[in-house]
């Protein structure tokens, strides 16, 4: 609703009212020139954009890793909503800001201050401006999975890393967080379901058959996760995997 009164008391405003300087949103020039944008349009692209905004976020990001590792970590702990979904997803969302924050630094340079200032076009600026967020999805991407996405497109085989097209590499990073995501799911639910097999195997070898085996394991796994100062060791580890 507050997005609506926003966008009609916008296009209520009169040219006049801006005075002699254009208006801009987006930092294109609002005017009558080849290059400019009317402030409509600017107003579309800027609700598209933001519409766009979480999946992209959730996608091109570490976001998507963090949230399946720590998804996974929940299940082995046999915790069920603790910590709950809002949590782990805060976590991931300021983890995710402090290691892009140099990806996105960059891009600002590159891309937005030429195009602010006018010494680039739009498509001069999305193309420079994407080149720190190619970069960071190449050194995650596997080749395989780049090679998937070429052969499954019919495209040409690119001659460098540079030379990779976004519509391919964004799916290809994403299929290589995925699987790296379980299988560090999988490494950390391996002592868990140790303690959990030398509980089962205790509790039927003295007849407890009432009592679930997970009731009497989670205590245990929840004392081994905070002795070992488990949510330091997760974290840390995966923002170093990310530096690497």
């Amino acid at each position: 609703m507050i997005a609506r009164c926003a966008l009609a008391v916008l296009l209520a405003v009169p040219a006049s009212a801006a005075g002699t300087q254009p208006l801009s949103l987006l930092g294109i020039p609002a005017g009558k020139g080849d290059a400019s944008l009317s402030v409509p349009m600017q107003i579309l692209l800027l609700l598209t954009l933001m519409t766009l905004l979480p999946a992209a976020v959730m996608c091109v990001t570490p976001f998507l890793r963090l949230t399946v590792v720590l998804h996974f970590l929940r299940q082995a702990l046999g915790t069920q909503t603790i910590p709950s979904n809002q949590v782990l997803l805060g976590l991931s969302l300021f983890l995710t800001v402090v290691i892009m924050q140099p990806v996105a630094v960059d891009m600002y340079h590159q891309g937005w201050e030429p195009l602010e200032s006018g010494q680039a076009t739009l498509t001069e600026a999305m193309d420079q401006g994407f080149r720190p967020l190619r970069a960071f999805l190449v050194r995650f991407a596997r080749e395989k999975d780049v090679r998937l996405m070429v052969e499954m497109s019919h495209a040409p085989a690119p001659r460098s890393p540079a030379d990779l097209d976004l519509k391919l590499l964004i799916p290809a990073y994403i299929l290589s967080e995925l699987k790296t995501g379980f299988q560090i799911g999988a490494v950390l639910f391996l002592p868990f379901l140790v303690i959990d097999l030398v509980v089962a195997s205790c509790t039927l070898s003295i007849g407890m058959m009432q009592l679930p085996p997970v009731m009497i394991s989670a205590p245990f796994k929840i004392l081994l996760f905070v002795l070992v100062d488990g949510w330091n060791l997760v974290v840390g580890s995966l923002m170093k995997s990310f530096y690497q």
